[in-house]
């Protein structure tokens, strides 16, 4: 089986532990590394996983070496690993999940030819319904990208872009659940102003959102097909849209997974 090394315990590691497991995979074939000690002891009885504050401990005779901290943080990571004699040729592979890290720099600091496959994840992994986004590095092999590709699809769903391509996908699916939240966040406070109590107005926001997506993945249909059935001439849904085009919707969409995209190739300059 294959043995995963997942080097942070912060709010993505977590999620991918808990995908992880919560899709099957057997407990042994999981290390979680986390040197605070409040949160290493909340992982290890959350989730009956092994959790060490050693980078060795764990990266030894990993197939897997997933790398789950913040940007800032990934030299340092880089730094302990590089103390270990890394095995790239019985396909050891480093896994990066931190944002904006292009895999150059990654390849920089580990032995000649270590094989790196750069990921987006994004948070719904949590709940088995994350988007990753993968750009293998220079050296990864077929093989190798396709056990990352099994790996990663145990949590949501996976896509392979070129790596020049990672900050539209940041812009889309990395950030992409916050519009969500937000749209919903709007609309329940909208329910409220409408008389219905917030659970409810809850209720009926969630479950509508959930149910839209259900019919977008499994209808076959666009989002426009699907916009225009429920959109009645001169309907309500219609006086709706028609505000919502009034106030710049879709430019404002427009403008911020723009303003997103420039903001992740920022933090990917700065990380170079």
């Amino acid at each position: 089986m294959t043995r995963i090394a997942v080097i942070g315990g912060g709010r993505i590691g977590e999620a991918l532990v808990a995908g992880l497991l919560e899709a099957g995979r057997a407990v042994k074939d999981l290390v979680v590394v986390e040197t605070h000690a409040n949160r290493a002891g909340l992982l290890a009885d959350r989730f009956g996983v092994r959790v060490t504050d050693a980078i060795d401990d764990a990266a030894v005779g990993a197939d897997l070496l997933v790398i789950a901290v913040k940007p800032a943080d990934v030299d340092a990571v880089l730094t302990e690993l590089g103390k270990i004699e890394l095995d790239g040729d019985r396909d050891q592979t480093l896994v990066s999940l931190a944002a904006g890290v292009p895999t150059a720099r990654l390849e920089s600091k580990l032995p000649a030819g270590f094989p790196v496959v750069r990921v987006m994840p994004n948070t719904p992994m949590l709940v088995g319904q994350g988007m990753s986004v993968l750009a293998p590095g220079r050296y990864a092999k077929a093989e190798q990208l396709d056990l990352v590709t099994e790996v990663l699809g145990a949590v949501g769903q996976v896509a392979v872009v070129a790596e020049s391509q990672m900050d539209a996908v940041t812009a889309i699916s990395g950030s992409g659940p916050a519009y969500f939240f937000l749209v919903v966040e709007a609309m329940v406070d909208a329910g409220v102003s409408l008389g219905l109590s917030r659970d409810v107005a809850a209720q009926l926001v969630v479950q509508t959102m959930i149910g839209s997506a259900a019919m977008l993945d499994e209808s076959g249909q666009s989002a426009v097909d699907l916009r225009a059935a429920v959109t009645s001439p001169a309907g309500t849904t219609a006086a709706a849209v028609r505000e919502l085009e009034r106030a710049g919707v879709r430019s404002a969409f427009l403008e911020a997974l723009h303003a997103a995209e420039r903001r992740s190739a920022e933090q990917g300059a700065s990380a170079e």
